[in-house]
């Protein structure tokens, strides 16, 4: 079984990572409606949080303690926390995971953290605005490397807009090859156009039950 590994923190946005969820726990459109993810709830502490829409959640496990394999997602939803030093151990073990190969996919809040700690100094990546990151975060150099894009996916990492949880979702589901590429495209069709021939698409592009 393959898992998300979802950062819980104070503020975390509800919104940004609704799709995420949702696709890869179902699997209601995987090419392969065998698979599917488990949802691991990792934390600085394991205090429990309250997200921006009023949930409160706990944390099952340390983040850093997480050993995520082939196939798992670590996922970074925004926050208005993320530029406090009291993450920078986690920035520390994202840093440690991006570099054993570990897909990694940070949206709006959680970009501006990676970008303040020089992880995005080096690849193309997007964020809020790149004014933002260098309003806000005096450890970013990574100007040269902005993509003007809702998402943007470079190798094991992928980062989003925080306007853009859709995009950020199927840059997601690219990079982890679990929809086909019809299904893919009409399921960011559907969602992006609310057209209903991208629905006829999604439901004609699903693996045919025996």
């Amino acid at each position: 079984m393959t898992a998300i590994f979802l950062y819980l923190t104070d503020t975390m946005s509800d919104w940004e990572y609704g799709n995420v969820l949702a696709e890869l726990h179902s699997g209601r459109y995987f090419k392969d409606p065998a698979r599917c993810y488990d949802v691991v709830l990792c934390g600085r502490t394991l205090d429990p949080v309250t997200t921006m829409g009023g949930l409160h959640l706990e944390p099952e496990v340390l983040i850093r303690d997480i050993r995520p394999g082939t196939g798992d997602l670590l996922l970074l939803p925004g926050a208005d926390t993320w530029l406090d030093p009291a993450q920078d151990p986690v920035i520390e073990t994202v840093r440690t995971l991006l570099k054993e190969g570990v897909v990694v996919a940070a949206i709006c809040g959680a970009t501006m953290a990676l970008a303040n700690a020089g992880l995005l100094d080096n690849r193309p990546h997007t964020s809020n605005d790149p004014a933002v990151l260098k309003m806000f975060c005096p450890g970013y150099q990574g100007e040269p490397f902005y993509v003007n894009e809702p998402a943007v996916t470079d190798g094991n990492l992928i980062t989003g807009s925080g306007l853009a949880p859709v995009a950020f979702a199927y840059h997601i589901f690219r990079r982890l090859a679990v929809m086909s590429p019809a299904t893919l495209e009409a399921w960011y069709g559907l969602f992006t156009t609310q057209k209903p021939e991208f629905f006829y698409a999604l439901m004609a592009s699903l693996p045919k039950k025996s």
